[in-house]
């Protein structure tokens, strides 16, 4: 790689040194090998999530211990993603890469041998730990070893990985279980698991180690953010179910959280060499990007979790169906990923993530009609929306936030734009989790209210339940009961209806921000310096 001097772009914001305008087959190789890592990592935590039931069953769990086999993973790769930006700079891309892949290779067979609930949780917190190092190494690398005319094609993989990713996983997750167990979700990372870490250590050559840096680690740095950001997951995952702060646990871990957080900004801002150089964002399009990434992140996990929500809950499917169903989604994005590199070069970046959260949102407004009785072909249009949506603003946020950062930047840069995202997933999944809960309890009491002897329609279908149950038992408690059900489910269905309008809404008025980024030069070579 040559070592040329970083020239500004049209906003004073320092570009990435001239790189060689082609690149190595073997280095070619190594990077969609790691980009194979990546998604690998990304999809276990979705993979997992279709079909927790069958795990809850398999090592007799109860339904809050299995939930833990989720946040266990989400709390350490939330506090992995940002050390990754340190590590990658002490160890060197190829040593840190490796043993991420190798440590989410042999994590995952422990996971697949366990036998009981307590020894899942403490692999699924190692897995998440080592494999989240894979994610933003694959981002730096990208933007550190690619020629710039080389960005179309190289940044909508990379998109696509980390959208398709999350997007497939119940699809992948509930054929593997459908068809084998779900000893097999975990047993699946091995083989290429192995084949990565070989791969990655024969043929990743991107930067040295500085293995010095390791001398000045920030211990009391790494302990404060690990008290932040596993806690702030830990009251996001936790909060909805248990009313919030109403709960011990959640009031005394958003203690700790705000305490953590205190200390860690502290020593962020007064070390040497910080655990995570947040300076990165004064940087205004990295600021602003990782605004946007955290955004696209509510979506991105907000839809992947409450579709099969409502496939499960309101229609019944199994996790196969609800793989299926949401297949139509990766296919959307698949098709888009092309494209959305063509219009990069020809298109105003702004312009394009503003059509894709209209898009996003139109797909959304479409869900706010849903009835218990929508099914593949009604959840079709919504779906490809969604697809074309998310790519389209998610390629050109990668670029705004990283595309004009110094390669010096990149690595600690990457790991702070990758926790944005996951945090956006986990903020979103918390307020649609709320909204769901608050939604439904209201349109219990008001449909309660409506459903009375003086409704001609409620008594005709209390009747007609009435008739059906004869003979079968007490059938007018049967009637009452199934009646019941009938209005709990339409309760369900119209929260549903409400959280995707506020989605809605949500995407509409971030679509209007977009304009307040400047417009970025990160297409095409940097212009020459004066």
């Amino acid at each position: 790689m040559s070592s040329n001097t970083a020239s500004p772009t049209m906003d004073g914001i320092p570009a990435s040194p001239a790189v060689p305008e082609t690149i190595s087959t073997r280095r070619l190789i190594a990077f969609l090998i790691m980009v194979f890592g990546m998604f690998m990592s990304i999809l276990d935590i979705q993979i997992v999530s279709a079909s927790l039931s069958d795990i809850q069953a398999g090592l007799s769990a109860s339904s809050s211990e299995v939930s833990w086999v989720q946040t266990a993973y989400l709390i350490a790769e939330v506090i992995a993603i940002p050390l990754s930006g340190f590590l990658s700079r002490a160890l060197g891309t190829r040593l840190l890469f490796a043993i991420s892949a190798a440590g989410f290779t042999a994590a995952s067979f422990m996971c697949g041998l366990t036998s009981t609930i307590e020894q899942m949780i403490l692999w699924r917190a190692v897995q998440g730990f080592l494999g989240a190092g894979m994610i933003p190494t694959v981002f730096a690398s990208a933007y550190t070893i690619f020629p710039r005319s080389k960005m179309p094609m190289v940044t909508p993989i990379i998109g696509l990985v980390a959208t398709l990713a999350p997007t497939v996983g119940p699809t992948v997750g509930g054929y593997i279980t459908d068809v084998m167990s779900w000893h097999w979700l975990f047993f699946i990372n091995i083989v290429p698991g192995i084949g990565i870490t070989i791969g990655v250590w024969m043929l990743v050559d991107f930067d040295k180690p500085n293995f010095k840096l390791l001398e000045k680690f920030d211990w009391w740095g790494l302990a404060s953010m690990a008290g932040f950001l596993g806690a702030l997951e830990y009251v996001l995952e936790e909060g909805p179910q248990y009313d919030w702060f109403q709960d011990p646990s959640v009031f005394w871990m958003g203690i700790v959280c705000a305490f953590s957080a205190v200390v860690f900004f502290w020593r962020v801002l007064r070390v040497k060499e910080p655990i995570v150089d947040i300076r990165a964002f004064t940087d205004r399009n990295f600021a602003l990007g990782s605004m946007f990434s955290f955004c696209v992140g509510i979506g991105l996990y907000g839809l992947t979790y409450i579709y099969p929500r409502y496939l499960a809950e309101v229609r019944g499917y199994s996790a196969l169906m609800i793989g299926e169903t949401m297949f139509v989604s990766g296919i959307a994005m698949f098709a888009t990923a092309p494209l959305v590199g063509k219009l990069m070069t020809k298109v105003d970046l702004r312009y394009l993530i503003a059509a894709g959260l209209i898009i996003f949102a139109i797909g959304s407004w479409q869900m706010t009609w849903i009835t218990r009785d929508y099914d593949f072909y009604e959840l079709l249009w919504p779906q490809v929306f969604r697809g074309v949506g998310m790519m389209l603003a998610m390629v050109p946020v990668n670029n705004i936030a990283l595309g004009t950062l110094p390669p010096d930047r990149l690595k600690n840069a990457s790991g702070l734009f990758n926790l944005t995202r996951n945090l956006g997933g986990a903020v979103g999944l918390a307020i649609i989790n709320t909204v769901l809960d608050h939604r439904t309890d209201l349109h219990i009491s008001r449909l309660h209210d409506r459903v009375t002897w003086g409704n001609a329609m409620a008594v005709e279908t209390l009747n007609m339940l009435t008739q059906k149950f004869q003979g079968a038992g007490n059938a007018s408690l049967m009637a009452m009961k199934q009646l019941s059900q009938i209005v709990h489910r339409q309760a369900v269905v119209m929260s549903f209806g409400d959280a995707f309008f506020m989605l809605t809404c949500f995407y509409l008025v971030l679509s209007t921000l977009v304009f307040f980024v400047r417009k970025p030069n990160v297409m095409g070579p940097p212009p020459d310096a004066h």
